[in-house]
This record gives structure tokens, sequence and C-alpha cells, in this order.
């Protein structure tokens, strides 16, 4: 009930954004006697489109803590005191201008994650199960890839990419539909409209899915990388040879999926390589 109870309030909180933006700027109408205002319509779908990724981006670490409940830990903490010290030391070495927070959610899958709106105000959690299964090298391994991520960037760029995508199938969806109904008998240009464009927006929201996700597979292997030269190569590989040997890895939140260090299976729409080819790669790279 609590992530539904979230989910419903962070959407509330986006349509209010949005339909102020759309006020202010006065884009609501974009269809004219004359056909489409294109300028309009691209400011609309840009404005839903990117408003609600940013918003999501903004309170993300927020969200990770309230959905997954995660216990933030610090130095002072009796059993996590070395993870602290080995995140501190791992964002040193990645030049990060402050720590991210640690935290631990309970949880059987054999993952970790990295979240937050920028460098500064970022997250980094285990699940209890990694950290049982794991030893300290893995573990550090494992928090070098994440920490990768932050310095990479990669929580900003993956929001800004699904921004512009979301806005471009609006936009076209639209543009599409219009066409076709243009093209149609009079008497169902009141009706299909709608129905054309949320047809539209389905096929090409699963191209734009196919775009991002290809994205989200090259970074893993940059945030391997990184991990490498943070935490170590072999410290690296033997953190993902031991994901590769465990069948727990995507339960908790899938919400999340793309910001773990490990995915399930999904071809096109998966959101990390298979972990044989980024063990390879990582074998093959010169670090």
């Amino acid at each position: 009930m609590k992530r539904i109870f979230l989910f419903v309030l962070t959407n509330i909180l986006v349509v209010i954004t949005i339909s102020i933006l759309v006020q202010i700027l006065g884009v609501g109408r974009y269809l004219t006697a004359q056909g489409i205002d294109y300028e309009s319509l691209a400011v609309l779908c840009l404005i839903w489109g990117m408003t609600g990724s940013l918003i999501s981006l903004a309170i993300s670490r927020i969200m990770a803590k309230m959905t997954m409940g995660i216990t933030i830990v610090d130095r002072g903490h009796p059993e996590a005191a070395w993870l602290v010290l080995m995140v501190e030391d791992l964002a040193r070495k990645a030049g990060l201008p402050v720590t991210p927070e640690v935290g631990i959610y309970e949880s059987p899958e054999v993952n970790a994650f990295a979240t937050g709106p920028s460098r500064r105000r970022a997250l980094v959690a285990f699940s209890t199960g990694l950290l049982r299964s794991m030893n300290r090298n893995e573990i550090e391994g494992v928090a070098g890839h994440e920490i990768a991520h932050i310095a990479n960037g990669d929580m900003v760029t993956m929001t800004l990419l699904q921004g512009v995508i979301n806005a471009f199938v609006m936009f076209f969806a639209r543009v599409i539909a219009w066409a076709i109904t243009q093209s149609s008998r009079d008497e169902n240009r009141q009706t299909s409209p709608y129905l054309i464009t949320m047809l539209l927006e389905m096929a090409l929201g699963l191209l734009g899915l196919i775009v991002v996700s290809a994205f989200s597979r090259h970074r893993e292997f940059r945030a391997d990388r990184g991990g490498a030269k943070y935490a170590g190569k072999q410290d690296m590989i033997a953190a993902l040879e031991r994901l590769a040997s465990n069948q727990r890895m995507y339960d908790a939140e899938p919400a999340l999926a793309a910001f773990k260090i490990s995915g399930g299976p999904g071809a096109l729409f998966a959101t990390h390589p298979p972990l044989e080819k980024r063990i390879a790669a990582l074998r093959a790279a010169a670090i």
C-alpha cells in the first residue's frame, strides 16, 4: 500500500507541475484551423516528456529509501562500518565531491544499486543477500561499479535520454495520428484520433525502449571498467562471476532494475548485457 500511495502521489505531483507549465507557456492547444501548430506541439511534448523524468530523478533517492525500506549506515554502525569506509575510499579514488550515502535493504536478491539526482546527492544500496553471499573483495568490486555509475553521471544521462525519447514518442504519435485522421472519412475524425494516438504511442514507445535499453547496456560496460579501475580488475571480475553463479539477482523493486549491477535477460529490452559478455570484456580490457 505504501508503494501504491507513493506512486500515486508522485504522478499527481507530475500532473500538477506539467499543467501549471502548460498554462504558463500557453501551449496546451496545438491543433488550429490551419492544422498542427508544430512549435506548440513540440514544446508541449517536451514538457510532458521531460518533467516527469526530472521530477523522478529529483526524488529518486528519497523514493528508493521509502519504497525499499533502506537503512542508512555510517561509520558508527557496529556491523557495517567497514562497508562505509570502503565506499568512502572508492569515492575518493573516483574524485566524487561527496561520499554517497550507504544503505542496506532486506532482500534475498544478490544485487546493489546507485541512485540520486547528482554526484553530491547520491545513494549506494546493498541487499542483505549480496552482503551474505559475497566476500569483501567481491563486495568492493560491486561498490566500485556503483561508484562508477555515480562518477559517470549515469542516472542523469539516463533520465535525460528517457525524457527526450518520451517527447519524441508523444510528438510523432500525434503528428502521424493527425495525418491518418485527415485522410479518413469525416465521421471518424471525432473518435479515431485518440485511439490511434494511444496505439502509436505504444508502438513508438517500444522502439524508444530499445534505444534506452541499448544505452543502458553500454553504460554497464563502462561502469565495469570504472569499477575495475577503482576497486581492482580482479575484484571486479570476481564480483561479476559471483553474480553469474547466483540465481536470485533481480527480484526486488523492478523500477530500479536499470540502476542495479545485474539485471534479468531480455535481449533488445535488457538493461544489462549478459554477465558472460561483461566478464569477457573486462578480461580483455587494458586496465
